[in-house]
């Protein structure tokens, strides 16, 4: 695929990401756990897209691949796990 389709593509997968973050939003009038863990795993998915398409992690060696990998992980493990502990103590 040449540069610009590759752009096109990317740009779609981001751009349909966010109607779909905002479809979830406006659907359910209150806040719940499922809508929350939609949203942060929607969020890192973009994140990873960014990582790799336009930051070009692509081409970069496999230990830096790996390494961005690992950091989602550990983030969406964070972002989830605060969101899942203030549930608990609330």
């Amino acid at each position: 695929m040449n540069p610009s389709g590759r752009l096109l593509v990317t740009w779609l997968a981001l751009a349909s990401l966010t109607l779909a973050y905002l479809w979830i939003d406006h659907s359910r009038p209150r806040a719940s756990a499922a809508v929350t863990v939609g949203v942060i795993v929607i969020a890192l998915v973009k994140v990873r897209i960014i990582f790799r398409e336009f930051m070009e992690v692509r081409r970069a060696p496999a230990l830096l691949r790996r390494l961005t990998d690992v950091w989602m992980l550990i983030l969406a493990a964070s972002l989830l796990g605060c969101y899942f502990a203030g549930l608990a103590i609330r």
